[in-house]
């Protein structure tokens, strides 16, 4: 007979991957509501935007909610799939892989793309994200644009 027993760590780890399915439910329909999932002092960060000459790194919840809604306008019908999460000794860390479908507003192009994301909370709230992407997907659909003027770059 198998016995499963749930420690206080099986409770974190589910709390972040609750946290994280409720990112991928959010973040591409409602960016206000996403917001709510940060702390205040949240860090999120995208190592490879300098390559379109976008912020790599964005401190504090208000920061990363004025850069997201427009990035998150600029795709739309966002699709999440092959989602893949995978649980580390830290209880409050995750890493996950997964594939993105949307369309680009400006040209309705399909965008498609590959994630690798590190998620961490504290609390039930994401303190700091990391998502690995492929800058080429976004150059492919808006071209130079995505140089001169970022695809994801966050209007005034």
């Amino acid at each position: 007979m198998l016995h499963l027993t749930y420690t206080t760590q099986d409770m974190k780890q589910n709390s972040t991957s609750q946290v994280f399915a409720a990112h991928l439910a959010l973040i591409g329909t409602d960016v206000e509501a996403w917001s709510d999932l940060l702390a205040e002092d949240a860090i999120v960060e995208f190592p490879y935007a300098s390559a379109l000459g976008s912020p790599s790194r964005l401190e504090s919840r208000s920061a990363i909610y004025d850069y997201m809604k427009n990035a998150v306008a600029q795709l739309q019908n966002w699709v999440f799939t092959d989602v893949r999460e995978y649980q580390t000794l830290i209880p409050n860390v995750l890493f996950a892989e997964f594939h993105g479908k949307a369309v680009f507003v400006t040209t309705g192009q399909p965008y498609q793309q590959d994630y690798v994301v590190r998620l961490e909370t504290k609390n039930g709230k994401i303190i700091h994200y990391r998502e690995y992407w492929n800058p080429v997907a976004i150059l492919e659909i808006a071209g130079s644009r995505a140089i001169s003027h970022p695809a994801l770059e966050v209007k005034s």
